[in-house]
């Protein structure tokens, strides 16, 4: 146990860097894996249609077991549990060499998304146990930077893998990542909680669980995160189908395509960290909300009326991505400081049920609609979610920065009667 860090220092950056760095080996099993899958599908004798399955089984990984891994970690500890989960998620990559068949390689994706569980519910409650909230949001956006190296860098380093050696190498690549942070997270996380080691009856759980998904306030501010980043996720599952197969791009011009996107997600967490002390906590989620609609206007608008589509899905992908960096550390601290009625591994945990199975609907709904609409049914299902968020995502972030603003009014309220 240790005081709340106020400020970024190296000293305390360490936990959070061995941290992101597992949560970069989980993301590249994704977004590494996405540009070989028709590899997979091919040495599989499968029609080209399973390639988003992989990515849809992965999210529902990242679903099951998160109401198990927060009340865990808050009744022995943060540390082990995350501990176990990088462990288990090197192995599970190991094991890929094991398949042989799509069946088999599609289930061991849902047993390697499990990993997800560990990194929201235990990891991130963790690390907004750590820090104060204004250095809490400033370490997850630069966390999200290192992080989303993993989509920026995946599809150009599995379609390079793919010239070069086997599809399943670049599993051993990221077992081997997985065990570097394992190594790293052993050396230096800290325990945000004091272990109880009582017995974790599942009634308690269910009589927790039914509190913080009973609180509607807490539900509706956990929904503006997959609302929020359901294009991406979207973009990222479909994109190897929709420039490669349909515009006959080469892989390595679809990858290169990705830098744009991803570089704008980048610029928008960077912002984030840099305004964070500078304006009230939640106006960059709301000037977020601009570029968010109009990026995805602007893809919609080219899809529609241009020859060149592709150029216009990744200027609106890339505008869209810089509002979702500069609202989702914000969205993600307000969703998980909304409720008080569990531990906050608890709560982190409903958080990440919520987003994961929206994840994993969203994506499969964006399947849906391609197979029957094609680029325009993709864009414009973009658009529907960048609207649904903003909808959603004034009122929640309203309320929240009402709420801060309120104490800081009755202190000069108090100051002036003193005076």
């Amino acid at each position: 146990m240790q005081s709340k860090h106020a400020k970024l220092t190296w000293a305390n950056l360490l936990f959070p860097l061995a941290l992101v760095l597992f949560e970069f080996a989980v993301y590249i099993c994704n977004d590494m894996v996405q540009p070989a899958m028709l590899a997979v599908t091919r040495e599989f004798l499968v029609d080209a249609s399973w390639a988003p399955t992989s990515m849809t089984a992965f999210l529902i990984g990242g679903a099951l077991l998160p109401w198990l891994t927060g009340p865990l970690s808050d009744r022995i500890g943060r540390r082990p549990v995350l501990l176990f989960g990088v462990a288990y998620f090197t192995i599970a990559c190991l094991a890929t060499y094991l398949v042989s068949s799509i069946e088999a390689f599609i289930a061991l994706r849902l047993l390697q998304g499990v990993g997800l569980c560990f990194i929201n519910a235990v990891g991130y409650a963790s690390l907004q146990e750590s820090f104060e909230e204004s250095a809490a949001v400033r370490v997850t956006a630069l966390m999200a930077n290192v992080a989303l190296i993993a989509p920026l860098v995946g599809p150009l380093a599995g379609a390079a893998l793919l010239e070069l050696a086997p599809w399943r190498s670049g599993f051993l690549f990221i077992a081997g990542l997985s065990f570097l942070a394992l190594i790293g997270l052993y050396l230096r996380m800290p325990e945000t909680v004091a272990p109880s080691h009582e017995k974790l009856p599942l009634s308690s759980m269910g009589r927790d669980y039914l509190k913080v998904f009973g609180h509607s306030r807490f539900v509706l501010a956990a929904l503006c995160i997959p609302l929020l980043a359901l294009p991406l996720m979207g973009w990222i599952a479909l994109s190897p189908v929709l420039l490669v197969r349909d515009l006959h791009m080469s892989t390595v011009e679809y990858g290169l395509m990705q830098l744009p996107v991803f570089g704008g997600l980048i610029a928008g967490n960077l912002a984030l960290a840099v305004i964070a002390d500078r304006w009230p906590l939640g106006r960059s989620a709301l000037v977020g909300m601009w570029p968010i609609v109009g990026g995805l206007a602007v893809m919609v608008g080219g899809v529609l009326f241009s020859s060149v589509p592709q150029y216009w899905m990744v200027a609106g992908m890339s505008l869209m991505a810089f509002g979702e960096g500069l609202a989702f550390g914000v969205l993600y601290r307000f969703a998980l400081m909304s409720c008080d009625l569990a531990g906050r591994g608890t709560i982190s945990a409903s958080m990440s049920m919520i987003s994961m199975a929206g994840y994993a609907v969203g994506i499969e709904l964006f399947r849906q609609v391609y197979q029957t609409s094609g680029l325009v049914g993709f864009a414009v299902l973009s658009l529907c979610f960048s609207l649904a968020y903003v909808l959603l995502g004034r009122k929640m972030v309203g309320i929240a920065m009402a709420e801060r603003a309120a104490p800081a009014e009755r202190q000069g309220e108090l100051a002036g009667q003193s005076a």
